[in-house]
């Protein structure tokens, strides 16, 4: 199997798909000459010319509203934000035009639409290039939101994204792009619908996502040496949920564990505590406890930085608290 990084796999991703379907294409700022912000478009308009690779003008309601237009007459545009947090500027056209269109014009309309594009807390970005908005976006009628954090399956996402007739929020962390992995030479695909058990064990569930995966398995080491053995999965889909291995888990060891990136106040790990408690509470032998980023904007600061988001003792102290707890 090749070994291939992050962008690269995405970039496969989008030219195994634009061969295959000659309505796909890609805009956004700087996609074509200059192969996009992360590289993840290098090359593209060699093969594909200027109008499959459409540099725009930075101005992200104009062309997102384009790409919405464009898929109600039968394209399937890719968005690439430069960063997402720049996407905030086209919140109207992805929810009350993309999200909504397809219900709100009784199915005459499908809307096979990605947006993608780096986002999460990187290194001394600054609290604008260091936005997490899955929470924003998880509110909104009408859109499918899937979080990548390997090689393997950022490739497998994005062709089934593409393939997708309803608008996919594809989100990509700012720290993965140089990310190595083997993965297939022969075309696969993965749903945008399921989680991946990263690691099976008896005494706790960890749900994650994104970059947390890898703070996550970088914690399992000192828990093992603990004698803590820990079951990891990565929800990948973060709407809809996959709330069957989620049960399937906590039903195995009774406590949960939730880690991401997202802010606490109204982000993701809510809405799975509530899930839990609504299907799986009585399975539960503990309080769901939730490891997020604090609601402060991401100071430019390094050491400060480090401190907003979960790090990988600040998970393993989480689990040992969780053991501790009585109910």
């Amino acid at each position: 199997m090749p070994v291939k990084l992050f962008y690269e796999a995405l970039k496969d991703a989008m030219a195994e798909e634009m061969r295959r379907d000659p309505n796909v294409y890609v805009l956004g700022e700087d996609v074509g000459h200059y192969g996009g912000s992360y590289k993840a478009t290098k090359d593209l308009y060699k093969e594909f010319g200027e109008l499959r690779l459409l540099d725009t003008p930075i101005c992200e309601n104009a062309f997102t509203g384009l790409a919405v237009g464009s898929a109600m007459t039968g394209l399937r545009p890719i968005i690439e934000g430069m960063n997402m947090g720049f996407l905030l500027l086209a919140f109207n056209q992805i929810a009350n035009n993309g999200g909504m269109l397809r219900y709100t014009s009784g199915g005459q309309f499908k809307i096979p639409m990605v947006v993608r594009g780096p986002g999460g807390v990187g290194k001394q970005l600054g609290a604008e290039h260091s936005q997490r908005l899955e929470g924003y976006f998880n509110n909104v009628p009408g859109l499918k939101i899937v979080h990548t954090s390997t090689v393997y399956n950022a490739k497998g996402l994005l062709k089934a994204a593409i393939r997708d007739d309803n608008p996919v929020m594809f989100f990509e962390h700012v720290l993965l792009y140089n990310l190595k992995e083997d993965i297939p030479e022969e075309e696969y695909l993965l749903p945008l619908d399921k989680a991946e058990m990263v690691k099976e064990g008896r005494d706790v569930t960890v749900l994650t996502y994104g970059r947390m995966r890898h703070h996550c398995t970088e914690a399992l080491q000192e828990l093992a040496a603990r004698d803590i053995d820990v079951e990891v999965i990565d929800l990948i889909s973060l709407k809809p949920l996959d709330l069957e291995t989620i049960g399937r888990s906590l039903k195995k060891t009774h406590r949960v564990v939730i880690v991401e990136e997202d802010m606490k106040s109204g982000g993701v790990g809510a809405e799975i505590v509530a899930s839990i408690d609504e299907h799986y509470f009585d399975y539960l032998d503990a309080p769901v406890l939730r490891l997020a980023s604090k609601d402060v904007p991401v100071p430019y600061n390094g050491r400060m930085e480090a401190t907003v988001i979960p790090q990988p003792q600040d998970i393993v102290q989480a689990v040992e608290n969780m053991l501790a707890l009585r109910v």
